[in-house]
């Protein structure tokens, strides 16, 4: 077969099909015809046109943490570029792999001030692994192809390419049957420093292994599961990497932090003397603001697949360079290689009776409905199996503190970044990747609050016309409740009250306006029954539906500047 002529965009539709991409997320505009285009001719590419550009973006990003594979999400010139902006951040932010193609302005009028014509490349440049601009349509399948590449590589993360529009509409050679995809090496670990990892964990008196959310990303569940329970270690997670191993697994300790933590994560982590930290960061709601506490007298080996990573936080006593799922099967394999086990059994009894007696009451019964007590009965109603997105604000800690978490990728939380309104459209993206995976009757569950509902609400349209349905669960408080709990600090409660009239939003009468469904619960006693009718109704309508809990107004989360001074603002539970 030879090359035949083709509009250059073709071989980019033809790229993204190859590179695994079944589903698109964007909002035409006059600049980016030629891409949609020559996804009508070519074909085999769904696409869901949303409302606002930001929600291309999360949409690509909750499928993309779904299947593990490159999302993509397409704008016009102008303001359609520059909205895409927090959704790149998010996912550079998240390690999330993610493709943004932009149309621009004629390549001959961008220095002349062209309609809707701005450097995205370089507005982009800072919230991307790599963001180009095409010069000539003779590079776009190799430009398409490096993209795919770089978010693949190391640590995963988002890539940018403008393609202007007279360039778009040229013609190529392009032979879809001679391409491939380029190669993404793998990131074997150096085999001395495994044994030297291995070294000082067995010296090691009361050893913790820290997954981070690099674990999830390499698929290495399973290998973390057979290292810690050959070798008998008590392990914790970070947010990024909660469901990695079942919360209920007897090794897990839980997650170490100041917000988003239980208090045996905690005191575990302040008796440990060893931490092997594979894929985590260390960002500074995991480590508290005062370093040395965390830090203490403890060895830390350091495991990351981008080096720069290293020493960036901790200075570790060892690092070492390596994909997580290679690095734990290789430690696994020189464990078993030297017959070898930690001996810290009675560590282990430690961990298991803090786990058993530093927990928090979930079981309120009164009114205003206290927040604990939502996420008692989501734990209770769902199951392992379920989806569950969830953004920024006080629901994220009180999730991160209470909600159980079973499997990888099925807690999808924007762990760094932090965009209000996330929820909804990530919620659309993870649906239509378990679409794609064969699993569309798998529920997906969105928690949200008040305020950062209300951030992306038009993308419930996308929902209703391409039928997506899931559960929404608001807490909602009435208030920006963590920047108002923020502002104790401050000796104020200034600016942060969005309360207005008798109930304020009527946010169940906003998803009747979309087309949804939605109920107001105010008693304990009604929570359960509303959610079970909300799963039942979203799967009769194809469509979102809201469960709306009002919450005790000015309830603080269990919150502190470092790990060893969180502040509990409930009673412990009883015996």
């Amino acid at each position: 077969m030879s090359a035949v002529r083709i509009p250059a965009m073709e071989a980019a539709v033809h790229i993204m099909k190859d590179e695994g991409v079944d589903i698109a997320f964007g909002c035409p505009g006059a600049a980016i015809l030629p891409l949609y285009k020559a996804m009508e001719v070519v074909g085999g590419i769904e696409h869901l046109t949303v409302r606002h550009e930001e929600g291309a973006t999360h949409m690509a990003d909750g499928w993309a943490r779904t299947n593990g594979r490159v999302g993509v999400a397409l704008a016009t010139s102008g303001p359609g570029g520059t909205n895409l902006v927090t959704g790149l951040y998010t996912a550079l932010a998240d390690s999330v792999p993610m493709l943004c193609v932009t149309g621009q302005a004629v390549s001959t009028k961008l220095h002349q001030e062209a309609f809707q014509a701005v450097d995205i490349v370089e507005i982009a440049r800072p919230v991307t692994k790599w963001a180009v601009q095409i010069k000539e349509a003779a590079q776009i399948p190799w430009a398409f192809r490096e993209a795919f590449r770089i978010a693949r590589e190391g640590r995963p993360g988002p890539v940018l390419i403008d393609v202007p529009v007279d360039i778009a509409r040229r013609e190529i050679l392009y032979d879809p049957a001679l391409d491939t995809r380029l190669p993404v090496p793998a990131v074997v670990p150096h085999a001395p420093r495994v044994e030297a990892a291995l070294d000082l964990l067995l010296a090691a008196e009361r050893p913790l292994v820290l997954a981070g959310g690099g674990v999830i990303l390499a698929d290495a569940s399973a290998e973390l599961r057979a290292l810690v329970e050959h070798l008998r270690v008590p392990f914790q997670v970070t947010l990024m990497g909660k469901g990695v191993i079942e919360d209920d697994h007897e090794l897990n300790l839980g997650t170490t932090g100041i917000q988003t933590s239980q208090r045996y994560a905690n005191a575990s982590f302040l008796e440990s003397d060893f931490v092997l930290a594979v894929g985590a960061r260390f960002g500074d709601r995991h480590t508290g603001a005062n370093l040395a506490t965390y830090k203490g007298d403890r060895t830390f080996v350091h495991v990351d697949i981008e080096p720069t990573q290293l020493g960036r936080v901790i200075e570790p006593d060892l690092g070492i360079v390596s994909d997580a799922r290679l690095f734990l099967a290789a430690l696994l394999e020189a464990a078993r290689a030297r017959g070898v086990r930690a001996d810290v059994g009675a560590w282990v009894e430690r961990c298991r009776e803090l786990k058993r007696t530093l927990v928090r009451r979930e079981d309120f019964d009164t009114v205003p409905v206290k927040a604990p007590r939502v996420y008692q009965e989501i734990n209770a109603v769902f199951g392992e199996d379920t989806y569950f997105v969830t953004a920024i604000g006080l629901y994220q800690i009180w999730g991160g503190q209470h909600q159980k978490a079973h499997l990888p990728r099925h807690y999808q939380v924007c762990g760094q970044a932090g965009p209000l309104g996330w929820e909804i459209p990530a919620a659309i993206g993870v649906k239509k990747a378990l679409e794609g995976m064969g699993r569309g009757d798998t529920e997906v569950v969105g928690i949200v609050g008040d305020y950062g509902f209300q951030y992306m609400v038009e993308e419930l349209a996308v929902a209703a016309q391409y039928d997506v349905p899931f559960v929404l669960i608001m807490l909602n408080n009435e208030y920006l409740g963590l920047i108002r709990q923020a502002s104790i600090g401050y000796g104020m409660n200034y600016q942060v009250d969005i309360h207005y009239d008798e109930t304020g939003t009527d946010n169940v009468k906003l998803m009747q306006a979309y087309g949804c469904s939605g109920r107001r619960v105010v008693e304990p006693a009604d929570i359960r029954p509303a959610v079970e009718w909300a799963r039942k109704e979203a799967v009769s309508t194809s469509r979102p539906v809201l469960v709306e809990i009002m919450i005790e107004r000015e309830a603080n989360t269990p919150h502190g500047p470092d790990i060893d001074a969180v502040k509990e603002f409930e009673p412990a539970p009883q015996g």
